[in-house]
């Protein structure tokens, strides 16, 4: 149905609700007003709250590409304004709608004009604006949601309580999200698993295996989210008897545990964290015999690559696109960081150019970074400076690092004060530059510099990270 015949008197609601889906997906911005201004003249629009939802979203989604966005939320403000009458359910459905479709701002400024217009608030609006402020890590928002959610009752919905856990977690408030777990009266496994998230994302990897054991006691179960949680918490800790436990345990009680790809990536990697690499392959030779999947090949790579086997990160990358794996940035990554550390600067130079000539991969930062690493390794500090300046790119610390390095070998001392000076400006207070700085200067003999730049460092307050490690010993 064309425009024009929509317009026409008589036209049906679903008719109407096709042909504004239409020129929504093509963002005809002019033919969803015309729509806008039938439906206002009709009536239609006032009878009609799906078609009050579709017109909002039409606006937003024909706005957004090309918008600034003041205009957008003028235009939304506008929008709802007219909403009569001004019915929760529509609210709801506006706002849970923005958020499903990764427009977050949009939801809490829905939110904000429901609240202050005297639009009654209930958990479903609650949640979907929590879920947006949480992907916003909008810390602010978040907590008046919260104080919402007390104000108005709300806190005994274990939706509301769910979704509340999430967004501390996420935002590494894990001690606010670990207080609401004990106070919330009705709990699930959703709020356990978000809670043990962020336990493993904020490093407390302690907390999240407690957690992890209590959860039989509080009569709540594991699934595949739970099993993730305390991989990765395992690995971090590079607990390898209790992965050992945890990886029967999988077996035993989840049905698709073995053909969960996500999972067995988990298990290769905590292996290799552990420094099990036979179990890591074995892991994934079980693993690609079910299925022919990137993640459990660059999972890998990654774990052959972090334990020095750069030989075999090769073989096995040859291995992957013979067999018709297609890498991606991951994957091209790990293999010319192999190539850095074996010394084959021709062949890293191969793979780079593949990523974009045969594969179509944009190249990012970090493939930039490690070409130059590769060609510092190798003492070409003349192509890796070249290659520098045709960058193009915003390099990193580790970089200028690389670089830094390299004019230690050479003895380079001009163009390793310009890399230190580029790498303090990206991070005034990475003492490892200045510890390179230094050695430069004593390869070079040059004491005073050195003093100076001692004095200097003890003035900002610097000091050396200690390090430390730790493992489980299976006996």
């Amino acid at each position: 149905m064309t425009i024009e015949a929509l317009l026409q008197p008589g036209s049906k609601t679903h008719c109407v609700t096709q042909v504004l889906d239409q020129v929504t997906r093509t963002k005809n911005l002019r033919a969803v007003k015309a729509i806008h201004g039938h439906l206002i003249i009709t009536g239609l629009l006032s009878l009609t709250p799906t078609l009050q939802t579709k017109i909002i979203f039409a606006h937003t989604t024909c706005l957004l590409p090309q918008s600034n966005n003041l205009l957008l939320r003028r235009t939304l403000r506008d929008l709802l304004s007219s909403l009569n009458p001004r019915n929760p359910l529509l609210f709801n459905s506006i706002i849970s709608g923005f958020c499903e479709s990764g427009f977050y701002s949009l939801a809490l400024q829905a939110f904000s004009f429901m609240h202050s217009n005297g639009v009654c608030i209930d958990s479903y609006a609650l949640c979907s604006s929590v879920t947006s402020a949480s992907s916003l890590r909008n810390l602010e928002f978040g907590r008046k949601a919260h104080a919402f959610t007390e104000k108005l009752g709300w806190f005994s919905s274990v939706y509301v309580g769910c979704a509340l856990i999430d967004f501390y977690a996420k935002l590494q408030w894990v001690d606010s999200a670990a207080l609401l777990f004990e106070e919330i009266p009705i709990r699930n496994s959703v709020c356990a698993n978000a809670l043990i998230s962020g336990y493993t994302e904020s490093k407390m990897w302690d907390e999240a295996l407690e957690l992890a054991r209590k959860l039989p006691s509080l009569n709540l179960g594991f699934d595949n989210f739970t099993f993730s949680s305390v991989l990765r918490a395992c690995a971090g800790i590079s607990a390898v008897g209790l992965g050992m436990q945890v990886h029967g345990c999988g077996i035993r009680k989840i049905p698709d545990f073995e053909s969960d790809v996500f999972l067995q990536s988990l298990l290769i990697e905590m292996y290799g964290k552990c420094g099990l690499l036979e179990k890591a392959r074995r892991v994934f030779d079980m693993g690609v015999v079910r299925k022919r999947d990137l993640v459990l090949w660059t999972s890998m790579l990654g774990v052959l690559g972090r334990n020095g086997n750069y030989e075999q990160v090769i073989t096995l990358f040859r291995e992957m696109v013979t067999q018709g794996i297609k890498p991606d940035g991951v994957a091209f990554l790990t293999v010319i960081s192999a190539c850095s550390h074996t010394g084959q600067v021709c062949l890293g130079m191969e793979y780079f150019e593949s990523m974009a000539g045969d594969y179509g991969l944009e190249h990012g930062p970090e493939h930039y970074n490690c070409v130059i690493d590769l060609l510092c390794r190798s003492g070409e500090l003349e192509k890796a400076w070249k290659f520098v300046e045709k960058g193009n790119m915003s390099f990193t610390v580790s970089t200028w690092g690389a670089l830094l390095n390299a004019c230690i070998e050479c003895g380079n001392v001009e163009l390793g004060k310009f890399a230190a000076q580029r790498a303090i400006e990206l991070d005034p207070h990475n003492d490892g530059i200045y510890v390179l700085l230094s050695n430069l200067y004593a390869r070079n003999s040059m004491w005073s510099e050195i003093e100076e730049l001692r004095e200097f460092v003890s003035g900002k307050g610097l000091k050396k990270d200690i390090g430390h490690s730790w493992i489980d010993v299976v006996t």
